[in-house]
């Protein structure tokens, strides 16, 4: 561990190089020295600008305790942070509220939200979720905390329960769970529950993953309505082109028809569907990616939608190098200097979850300059064209993807898409709540 360390409110424990001193009662505004023996030492001084002078600092929980006002401070010395906008989350919420007025929203918050941590997403639930009407997961876990933040509006397991102690788990905590196989409906069957449990009964209509095909789903329907154990059932399906010109008139066809005369609310539409198909607003939407500031379309940028995102991950330059024409940088000498140049490195690499595919050209941002990366990247650095920003200099503030370059353009550059790189950011880089 690097002896110079600054302080960091988080919203969250981080695993790696980030370490919770909470507990020993530091002032949050001065850098600190950690000594030999394990203490550490307030200093006055820093050996260069810090990357956080800018942030503001907020009250968050724990998330292992979350004790309302508690704070987990985290002292880190490389200069690269993830920062997370709960605000911007709102925003976007908002817009599926617009877009899908007629719907209630579920906002799906598997993945760790997307990759921004749950427990610092949600906060105390009143900022980024007030506007949602449930939020939908995969873990009895996750439902488990949520209660315990103080969630109290409904909770959907998008998978269902792998097994009858987390459906007895959904039971006590009012979740609603997705039936998809009869395995799942054998422990309705088998299960004694003071209060029913709501039901999500998915049809395939073409994605092949999880639910009944359409010539079985009636009798799925069937089968569940005659158990004292299962309360309301709702009808839901996922699209598998609703992103893509093919759209979901066929999967609608199939839906419709296998649902046919059956009772029940419904939901259909994932983020692509609440953006581009209308007539897949029905009781309830789903929105992921969405929600997190990104798009769910190669074709189309998130803020054609209005949408902001939610996390920044920025960095620094550590050094400046000259390149003369026909000098290579980076392992491989994958990119060459066509004429003189300037070229900076960075603090990222693909150790942090950034992508080590990224070619030459990635968009990146250097001092709010829009310019590109060159050479390969290595797992704790990466290089920039430095010509379009003459005057960055080690310290330049560095977005990787944020407000300047999408997490999208990053992606497609990459050959992958923005849910992937959001999902892939390391433990090791320090994420902060900066509202």
């Amino acid at each position: 561990m690097a002896a110079w360390m600054h302080p960091v409110a988080l919203g969250a424990p981080r695993r790696g190089s980030c370490r919770p001193l909470g507990a020993l009662g530091y002032n949050m505004n001065l850098p600190v020295v950690l000594l030999p023996n394990g203490s550490y030492k307030r200093v006055k001084r820093r050996p260069w600008p810090s990357i956080y002078d800018d942030v503001p600092r907020v009250q968050t929980r724990s998330t292992s305790k979350h004790r309302r006002g508690h704070q987990d401070l985290y002292y880190v010395s490389r200069p690269i942070q993830a920062l997370i906008s709960r605000r911007a989350i709102a925003h976007n919420i908002e817009i599926v509220r617009k877009t899908a007025s007629r719907s209630r929203v579920w906002a799906v918050l598997k993945a760790d939200a997307y990759g921004h941590g749950l427990v610092r997403t949600f906060g105390d639930g009143r900022l980024a979720f007030e506007h949602a009407d449930g939020i939908a997961i995969l873990e009895t876990e996750t439902a488990q905390t949520l209660r315990d933040l103080g969630w109290q509006k409904s909770i959907l397991l998008l998978e269902g329960c792998f097994e009858p102690a987390d459906l007895d788990a959904a039971a006590r905590l009012g979740v609603t769970v997705t039936v998809h196989d009869n395995e799942q409906i054998a422990m309705f069957e088998a299960a004694q529950f003071v209060e029913p449990v709501a039901v999500y009964l998915k049809m395939n209509t073409g994605m092949n993953r999880l639910g009944f095909v359409p010539a079985r789903f009636r009798g799925a329907h069937e089968r569940l309505r005659a158990v004292a154990a299962v309360g309301p059932i709702t009808m839901m399906t996922h699209f598998a082109n609703a992103d893509r010109p093919e759209g979901v008139v066929d999967q609608m066809a199939l839906f419709e028809r296998g649902a046919a005369g059956l009772e029940g609310e419904v939901s259909l539409a994932n983020s692509a569907a609440v953006l581009a198909h209308p007539v897949t607003h029905r009781d309830w939407v789903r929105p992921g990616i969405m929600i997190y500031g990104a798009s769910p379309f190669a074709t189309r940028s998130a803020a054609e939608f209005g949408l902001r995102p939610a996390m920044r991950l920025e960095s620094r330059l550590i050094a400046t190098q000259m390149l003369q024409a026909g000098q290579s940088v980076g392992y491989g000498h994958r990119y060459a200097a066509e004429r003189e140049m300037r070229i900076g490195v960075v603090a990222c690499g693909y150790a942090d979850g950034y992508p080590r595919v990224a070619p030459n050209g990635t968009p990146i941002a250097v001092d709010g300059v829009r310019t590109r990366v060159v050479g390969r990247v290595s797992m704790d650095m990466l290089t920039v064209d430095l010509t379009p920003v003459p005057q960055a200099t080690v310290g330049s503030l560095v977005e990787l993807w944020g407000d300047h370059v999408p997490v999208d353009e990053v992606a497609q550059a990459a050959g992958t898409v923005g849910y992937e790189l959001l999902c892939a950011i390391a433990p090791r880089v320090p994420m902060i709540t900066i509202d």
